[in-house]
């Protein structure tokens, strides 16, 4: 791994070739993960990705299915719902021990959550300085030194806010699919953009595809759907913005430990059928990102 490659955000004479002007290194091939399906999680900031992501990964539990889950935020908390804690990062335990990840255990930095879903909690650089990007690739290569890995089914990155560079862009060197989580209004669909930009770009040397659309907190969808007839996508789920969602985080808990009223109940079977939808598999998207003035001029601005 070209780790000082990473941090100074450049790759050399030789280039890196992942995107037009992208200067992130290509990923070791000995940090793949293995045979599970991966799924990269990405959306506006502040959009319910975490909520989204941890109830994802109860679903797919309940299927039976072994998963991991890993917070790619500084603010670690990614995986509050299924530990009821701020679990601490990667990147803090390697720092406890100088960076000599043979001292650790998996005990360390892998933590059970709500109904087996295992937690992993990769944290970030300091502010200013670093790249999401090494982060990432640490994350990665501790898991599989410790073999985390190997029975694992299901692997679910829940990456931060809007795609501004190639570190945060990462994951979607390990995913088969990205997902992107949106509402249904303007900000959210340019943020969703961009994010289908970075995954044209990594498809390009990456197995990653755009596996579709989560649309959440939102009543109606015809702004998405304007946006995904325009783009070449569709829609794998939609949560509306129920104030029992927003009170689950609050509690500590995911959707799947409420009292089943029938909205709650409602959403848990989308839940279910979104992650059986997942798992039995569907052909990549053939999509394509719009300019910007393209998009006002598609939602309606003048």
């Amino acid at each position: 791994m070209k780790t000082e490659a990473i941090i100074n955000g450049s790759c050399g004479s030789g280039g890196c070739g992942d995107g037009d002007g992208s200067v992130q290194v290509h990923l070791d091939p000995a940090l793949k993960i293995g045979t599970a399906k991966v799924f990269a999680v990405y959306g506006k900031g502040g959009i319910g990705k975490s909520t989204t992501s941890s109830n994802l990964s109860v679903a797919f539990s309940k299927l039976g299915k072994r998963v991991l889950q890993i917070g790619c935020d500084p603010k670690h908390d990614s995986t509050f719902t299924l530990t009821k804690k701020l679990v601490p990062t990667v990147i803090d335990i390697l720092e406890t021990v100088n960076f000599h990840a043979e001292e650790l255990r998996p005990d360390d930095f892998v933590f059970p959550g709500y109904n087996g879903v295992m937690c992993v909690e990769a944290g970030g650089p300091p502010a200013g300085t670093g790249c999401g990007g090494y982060v990432v690739g640490q994350t990665v290569k501790l898991l599989k030194e410790h073999h985390l890995l190997e029975d694992t089914d299901v692997v679910i990155f829940d990456v931060l806010g809007d795609v501004v560079c190639g570190g945060f862009a990462a994951p979607l060197q390990h995913a088969d699919r990205a997902l992107i989580v949106a509402a249904n209004d303007f900000d959210s669909i340019f943020a969703m953009n961009r994010i289908v930009a970075a995954i044209q770009a990594k498809s390009r040397n990456y197995a990653v595809r755009l596996g579709g659309v989560i649309v959440n907190r939102s009543a109606g969808t015809d702004q998405i759907d304007k946006f995904n007839e325009a783009a070449g996508l569709s829609t794998l789920a939609h949560f509306p913005d129920l104030d029992a969602i927003r009170k689950s985080r609050l509690q500590k808990a995911t959707l799947f430990e409420l009292e089943p009223t029938p909205e709650i109940a409602a959403v848990q079977n989308e839940y279910m059928r979104l992650a059986a939808s997942l798992w039995a598999g569907s052909d990549p998207l053939d999509c394509n990102p719009l300019k910007d003035r393209d998009i006002f001029d598609l939602l309606g601005f003048q």
